[in-house]
């Protein structure tokens, strides 16, 4: 009896534990297998929008944002600006520190051929001004900038300057008048003064009193971006690659 019911429940034993098994395959395979209903679908990559063109923000210290983080200097906020706008423009940061205007005219044919602009912004002969550099030097080396840049078929805009009361009153006129002449000479847009609002300032400037702050750079960026706006909405639309 004993040996009878023991030869009995070994089979038994056997069934079970092969069920135990198919059990945990299936289990298993169903682990490995299609996702579910109810699990979410994977989202597929956000893209980009096309780059529509390229924007050189051309000059000194004041453009390459002296004494800021190179994301809070002018023209990375104002490429930001552009894209919220809808106009995905890559915006080149070419500020060169003490740069004076014959230092910007000395590397614009690299510019050009370098980085391929649709539009420059050019800010330049703040040094030379500071260095106490004649006008007349200034003026040359405008006039024979912004002629290269259109002889490339590039829009430019150019950014008036201002001087410091401590160099005289007539030095100061006389390079003031400069940028005006120019522009009207070439027929191209001029911002007036490119550090309008932010100029002289405390709270908007470094300790120099001559380099904006990450604020100030905000307040630049509002000033001068209806004079871009105009000329990035009438540039040409670029053909498909």
């Amino acid at each position: 009896m004993n040996k009878a019911s023991c030869h009995c429940t070994t089979p038994v034993k056997l069934l079970k534990a092969a069920a135990l098994v198919v059990a945990l395959w299936a289990v298993l395979a169903g682990c490995g297998g299609e996702p579910s209903s109810d699990e979410p679908a994977p989202r597929s990559p956000r893209k980009a929008s096309p780059v529509r063109g390229t924007i050189v923000a051309m000059g000194d210290s004041l453009t390459a944002g002296l004494g800021v983080d190179e994301s809070e200097a002018y023209p990375a906020l104002l490429q930001r600006k552009l894209a919220g706008d809808g106009h995905p423009f890559k915006v080149v940061n070419a500020g060169v520190s003490g740069e004076t205007s014959s230092g910007a005219l000395s590397r614009i044919d690299w510019v050009i051929s370098a980085l391929k602009p649709d539009l420059i912004i050019l800010e330049t002969g703040g040094n030379d001004g500071l260095r106490g550099i004649p006008p007349d030097v200034l003026r040359t080396n405008l006039d024979r900038i912004v002629s290269i840049i259109k002889a490339n078929n590039i829009a430019v805009i150019l950014c008036g300057m201002q001087m410091l009361s401590n160099l005289g009153p007539d030095f100061r006129r006389a390079f003031a008048e400069i940028y005006p002449e120019i522009a009207q000479k070439h027929g191209i847009p001029l911002i007036p003064f490119f550090l309008e609002g932010v100029a002289g300032d405390p709270q908007y400037n470094q300790a120099d009193r001559l380099h904006p702050t990450a604020e100030g750079y905000r307040r630049v960026v509002d000033h001068i971006y209806p004079h871009v706006l105009a000329v990035v909405e009438n540039l040409p639309a670029q053909s498909p690659p």
